[in-house]
């Protein structure tokens, strides 16, 4: 089943983001390889494509898990909430609708 996974960043997280996001972009890219990924990225904390110093509000990831309890231990183990990027992390069941 799909799984939405949202991150929500601590303020000012940018520093902390840039320090951890190779391991994280590792993990995701892993999931897409294994065909388990159906889409992931940020939120900008601006309306723009690179909000550069504003940096981001969080993150959302949507992938193919065996279980719930599976999608949420992926997501405890994510680089971002080691080192501190996520003030809280959200994972629910999500059914792929369209397109």
């Amino acid at each position: 089943m799909w799984y939405a996974i949202v991150g929500t960043d601590v303020p000012d997280s940018l520093e902390k983001r840039l320090g951890a996001r190779p391991a994280h972009v590792a993990r995701l890219q892993q999931l897409h390889a294994e065909g388990r990924m159906l889409l992931a990225g940020p939120f900008p904390a601006i309306d723009a494509e690179d909000p550069g110093s504003a940096g981001f509000t969080g993150s959302l990831i949507v992938a193919e898990f065996a279980s719930l309890p599976e999608a949420q231990a992926w997501a405890d183990a994510d680089p971002y909430v080691a080192a501190g990027v996520y003030a809280a992390v959200s994972v629910k069941p999500f059914r792929k609708v369209l397109p």
